[in-house]
């Protein structure tokens, strides 16, 4: 394994490296660091503890993984990050720990991609196949759930959810929960209709896409409030499992969805 570390990497001895681990030059692996097998970290990238990395990720050159977190109400407690397997962390990326307060652990699934400077802040938890497009930002405890896309610039506020198969545009500033299968973007957030053509490449069926647009249609254009919508969307589309996660999506919104459509703004147009 020696000949896969440089000899300019600083390796804390408590680190756990699993066979055909790289690690570049100048590149700094802290304590209470795990590493799978065939995890490479470039030149000058640094992985801090208690944090478990599992296999074939890629830490690209000067990105920081597992640092402490931005918050002030941190005192130094034992709180750790963890990552699956086959993320791609590029250059400047930045993904920081837990607080004790938010339970602890930030967590990041399976296959994702984490552009240049993107940053997962502490306490977040990201699911698999997600795609973070360069300066992609999540504040403390934010959710991303599975095929989301964060486009370039793009700000999550605490405590927002980022819905299955959600994409949000680039520059867009999301303040509360980003609907799944959906187009959200804007500064000031708002719907542009069915994330089509993400949803074709991941092989769903026009049918489900349409039964999606026309469940959404009800929300953002039947003039109804949010729980009169929700028993819409019930009566009209039961049976369709991508509509009914839609569905529960919504009603367990604690911030409330955006939902507004381009170019209008009535109060109360987001609640929950």
């Amino acid at each position: 394994m020696s000949e896969l570390i440089h000899p300019t990497a600083v390796v804390d001895a408590s680190a756990q490296l699993a066979a055909a681990v790289e690690i570049g030059p100048y590149a700094v692996i802290g304590p209470q660091v795990v590493l799978g097998e065939g995890t490479e970290v470039g030149a000058g990238a640094q992985v801090m503890g208690p944090t478990v990395l599992g296999r074939r990720n890629r830490v690209f050159p000067h990105a920081c993984v597992g640092f402490d977190p931005q918050d002030l109400k941190f005192a130094g407690e034992v709180t750790r990050l963890e990552v699956g397997d086959r993320n791609l962390f590029r250059e400047f990326c930045t993904v920081h720990r837990g607080t004790g307060e938010g339970g602890g652990l930030t967590s990041i699934g399976n296959d994702n991609l984490f552009m240049a400077y993107s940053h997962v802040a502490h306490d977040c938890h990201v699911g698999d196949r997600t795609i973070f497009s360069n300066g992609a930002t999540l504040a403390g405890h934010v959710e991303v759930h599975d095929d989301a896309v964060v486009g370039a610039y793009s700000a999550v506020h605490q405590f927002c959810r980022v819905g299955r198969h959600a994409y949000i545009g680039g520059y867009s500033v999301v303040t509360q929960d980003a609907l799944p299968f959906v187009k959200t973007v804007g500064h000031r957030p708002a719907v542009y209709g069915v994330n089509k053509i993400g949803l074709e490449r991941k092989g769903f069926d026009k049918e489900v896409i349409q039964r999606l647009a026309a469940a959404l249609r009800v929300l953002v254009r039947g003039g109804l409030s949010t729980p009169n919508a929700l028993a819409r969307m019930r009566a009209e589309h039961a049976g369709c499992p991508e509509v009914d996660e839609l569905i529960e999506f919504i009603a367990a919104s604690k911030r409330g969805v955006i939902k507004i459509l381009p170019g209008r703004r009535s109060r109360g147009a987001s609640d929950g």
